[in-house]
């Protein structure tokens, strides 16, 4: 594959074939050599095309060049790529241009781009502005975007903890990973556990991060299995769920393992849990 590549690339170097380089730009980028990716987005770019353009954004992004990505998809957008709106607020999100974020997520919604305008929603929650997140996120659903509609039946639950929203979080369960979980957490309030058990175990097979918090704290507190919540905890570190460490944390500090309580303590602080980070003050003081 790599010398395949390769010989494409020595083949284009002169080349005028814009689509051949887009071509090769997508598939040196799928390996991960993201600079002969950019070679060939430039070169179409430089062509006038519009799509090299949008690519050559996403080359520079993914080697953490924001600034240079930012004009690539400033001009996909000054010739018609609307697909370069979303992408276009992700990376003016990472260079903390939050206003300009927002403008470029509500650009991506006029495109019809609905998934740009989930990214708005999320970005206006993140900020504390919750009711125009709510908002934004039940424009998209009124536009039958079924993602949208779980993460309206998710927030909803978080204010309200009202039960009648069970039909809208099942529904949601297949296409936002946090509608399983509070699912679970209102069939666990409504007084069905076990179903909430077989809810929380679906969601950790289907590789959601989100379910294995949750599926700890149901086996120590609605089983008294210290070991299975262990498990369910380094489980959730695994994927990516940092507030794992803390529940891990005091689960094994309930033990006498002090020592591997700081640890984990110490890793969900640095992860940016403040939870670990005032349990973790509080243990080295006490």
């Amino acid at each position: 594959m790599t010398e395949d590549l390769d010989a494409r690339l020595s083949r284009l170097q002169a080349s005028d074939d814009v689509y051949a380089l887009i071509d090769l730009g997508c598939d040196l980028a799928d390996v991960g050599r993201q600079t002969d990716a950019e070679w060939c987005f430039r070169r179409a770019a430089d062509m006038g095309d519009t799509v090299g353009s949008f690519n050559l954004g996403n080359a520079l992004a993914a080697q953490r060049r924001f600034a240079e990505a930012v004009d690539a998809y400033e001009v996909a957008l000054a010739g018609g790529e609307a697909d370069a709106w979303r992408n276009l607020g992700k990376v003016l999100e990472d260079l903390g241009d939050l206003a300009g974020a927002m403008r470029a997520y509500r650009g991506a919604v006029d495109a019809g781009d609905l998934e740009g305008g989930l990214q708005l929603a999320f970005l206006l929650r993140e900020q504390g502005e919750r009711h125009a997140a709510m908002d934004v996120a039940m424009e998209i659903a009124a536009m039958g975007d079924q993602e949208a509609a779980a993460v309206v039946a998710c927030w909803r639950w978080c204010a309200t903890l009202d039960p009648s929203l069970e039909p809208d979080l099942r529904i949601g369960a297949d296409y936002f990973p946090a509608a399983r979980a509070d699912l679970a957490h209102l069939l666990r309030e409504t007084g069905r556990p076990e179903e909430a058990r077989f809810v929380l175990e679906r969601g950790a097979k289907l590789g959601e991060a989100v379910a294995w918090l949750p599926l700890g704290n149901f086996y120590a507190d609605e089983m008294g299995d210290d070991e299975a919540a262990e498990e369910a905890y380094r489980g959730g570190i695994a994927a990516g769920e940092t507030y794992c460490h803390h529940n891990l944390a005091v689960l094994l500090a309930e033990r006498g393992d002090f020592d591997g309580a700081v640890e984990q303590f110490r890793l969900g602080a640095a992860a940016g849990d403040q939870l670990a980070a005032d349990a973790l003050r509080e243990l080295e003081h006490g």
